[in-house]
């Protein structure tokens, strides 16, 4: 408090004193595949922690604030006939507890039979659910954070099928879970299913546009120069936002498929048609929200490149290459990619890493800062909408170019 009485105001970044009392004490829940991220936003939690001032950490309202670990062991072991059972290794009642789950983690194997499987979306979902129950209800709150939205594909219904993803926002609020952070969910209106519920999706533009900057030392970020391009109508907004905050123009592809058949689940791209200015001797960004097999990314680049684009960069939050790297590998060595941008929210391959074209983007940081908020209950809007952020950070980038050229 000020010598007035008054409460001072309210922050919970690493840069002062923290006035506002956490909604419980901290924990975090890593499921099987998220130990590693898990574990880097522990580190920052725990250094912040302990760094950070207070007049209050003696108080009981602030037990349990500072600690060597944030992270709550769970486990799912399994029978041999592949049943299993959540189990959470220590006391969670009054929590605030924080459930990490990657859903396309399929490097998890367990056996059946003695036969070894790998994991499925939907074994991660139910060990989710499994640790859920594990707590008995007497946490004090309870937030899943799914970077990877589960059946986020299919969101909607078109004829007699089943409404996965929002049956299972619906379980989850019914088993107690209040809060829901997802990363670029495929069609955000799925939270009508919960409302009254809380329901985020994130948006890593700052992230992207960082890596973008400290990979990339001659980018001239101007509408003579850059254009950022979406592949599909359906990552305008996306685009339009991160064309807006870069003061650049945009373009986008509309995909012409062959609806007489179906191929891996889907109909089949047949062409690539562009609106847009031109996007010639400009460097082009293909902003998405996840790379599957690489086909869309891939054939959209080598449009641009055949339209007589500079260089194409492309970023996707979610990088699941499921038809392998070759495609990537191919398109680097023919000059078509230059680089690919894709988190660390859900598993990457091993491989990744060798790659010249490939370059991670950390995310630990800035989940770290949206848990360090929500546990105090304070507002993440500014985490939320980081436009002042990004016109810094662009603002220091063209500041060195310019120091360069002289």
């Amino acid at each position: 408090m000020t010598e007035k009485g008054e409460m001072k105001e309210i922050t919970t970044y690493n840069d002062g004193e923290i006035e506002s009392v956490p909604v419980g004490p901290l924990g975090l829940v890593p499921l099987k595949g998220m130990e590693g991220l898990c574990d880097e936003i522990n580190g920052y939690l725990v250094n912040w922690r302990h760094e950070r001032e207070s007049d209050h950490k003696d108080s009981i309202l602030f037990a349990g604030y500072q600690k060597d670990s944030f992270i709550i062991e769970a486990d799912c072991p399994r029978f041999g006939s592949g049943e299993a059972k959540g189990i959470i290794r220590s006391s969670v009642r009054g929590d605030d507890l924080y459930f990490l789950v990657d859903v396309t983690n399929y490097s998890i194997l367990y056996s059946v039979g003695g036969v070894q499987n790998h994991y499925s979306p939907d074994d991660h979902f139910q060990d989710l659910k499994r640790i859920i129950a594990a707590a008995g209800g007497r946490a004090k709150r309870m937030t899943v954070i799914m970077p990877f939205l589960y059946e986020g594909r299919q969101e909607r219904r078109e004829e007699r099928e089943s409404l996965d993803c929002a049956q299972m926002l619906k379980e989850l609020t019914d088993m107690g879970v209040t809060n829901i952070i997802t990363f670029d969910a495929h069609d955000p209106r799925v939270q009508n299913a919960i409302p009254l519920y809380g329901f985020e999706t994130v948006s890593p533009t700052y992230q992207y546009i960082k890596a973008l900057l400290n990979n990339v030392d001659d980018l001239d970020i101007d509408s003579k120069n850059m254009m950022i391009i979406s592949p599909d109508e359906n990552g305008m907004p996306r685009a339009i936002y991160f064309a807006n905050v870069l003061g650049l123009d945009m373009g986008m592809f509309y995909q012409r498929r062959d609806y007489s058949r179906v191929v891996n689940g889907h109909n089949p791209v047949v062409a690539h048609e562009f609106l847009g200015t031109s996007v010639e001797g400009k460097d082009v960004i293909i902003v998405d929200d996840m790379i599957s097999s690489g086909e869309t990314m891939v054939g959209v680049a080598k449009e641009l490149k055949r339209m007589k684009a500079r260089r194409v960069f492309g970023c996707a939050t979610f990088g699941l290459f499921t038809g392998g790297l070759k495609v990537f590998d191919k398109a680097y060595e023919q000059g078509v990619i230059d680089k690919v941008f894709t988190t660390n929210l859900i598993y990457q391959l091993p491989e990744l890493f060798t790659k010249e074209w490939y370059v991670s983007v950390d995310m630990g940081k800035y989940l770290a800062l949206l848990i360090d908020n929500l546990n105090h209950d304070y507002s993440i809007s500014s985490l939320l909408n980081p436009t002042d952020r990004i016109n810094k950070r662009v603002s220091e980038y063209k500041k060195k170019r310019e120091q360069a050229k002289h």
